[in-house]
């Protein structure tokens, strides 16, 4: 039986790593017989739930941030998290800085980009989600960033994207300008914001 301590904590949580449920008092021979009585689940290398746990639509990116806090999500798992694209990319798009050693994760599979210091840190904001933090780029920087790698998420996907973040109110126009900028894409998306505008 699960102290109740424990219990509220992963209902509140949704999932806990190994070193939180440490960090709780919990010994591993403790966890190892929870396991067995089937009073939690291994969800992945280091990762419990309780047996009912329900999943929700982040959970991959929950389990990503978990295990590599400082990655942003970006690109076309920024765009299906801002719910602004109707394709569910099977990689989360994760963006590292120009030195950083990329995450070793077998589940889920990854997709790294590369991002100089200034664009890595320009427009990400922090999302908590089944007790995580997602650090996910905003509207504005994942249209940007969807027109800098054009070349690898399609011309097509960066146009939509742009114009469902106009036509809904996600962001501005001005906003969008101003992360070009950063992303030095203004050049490039100049043409297409004045046929916005």
């Amino acid at each position: 039986m699960l102290p109740p301590p424990v219990h509220r904590l992963f209902v509140r949580t949704g999932t806990l790593r190994s070193r939180e449920l440490t960090a709780c008092g919990v010994s591993r021979v403790q966890l190892s017989r929870w396991l067995a009585a089937g009073e939690l689940q291994r969800l992945g290398h280091g990762i419990y739930a309780l047996p009912n746990y329900a999943p929700n639509q982040h959970a991959s990116l929950v389990e990503v941030a978990r295990r590599a806090p400082q990655v942003v999500f970006c690109l076309l798992t920024a765009l299906r998290f801002h719910e602004l694209t109707t394709q569910a990319p099977f990689e989360v798009w994760i963006a590292i800085g120009n030195k950083d050693h990329p995450p070793r994760l077998a589940y889920p599979k990854l997709r790294v980009q590369r991002f100089s210091p200034a664009s890595l840190h320009y427009g990400v904001l922090e999302h908590r989600v089944d007790g995580a933090t997602l650090r996910v780029t905003d509207v504005a920087k994942t249209v940007a960033d969807c027109f800098k790698f054009r070349n690898k998420v399609g011309l097509d996907v960066a146009l939509e994207a742009l114009r469902e973040a106009v036509q809904a109110k996600r962001t501005t126009v001005d906003a969008i300008w101003a992360a070009a900028k950063v992303c030095r894409v203004a050049t490039v998306m100049r043409p297409y914001l004045e046929s916005l505008a």
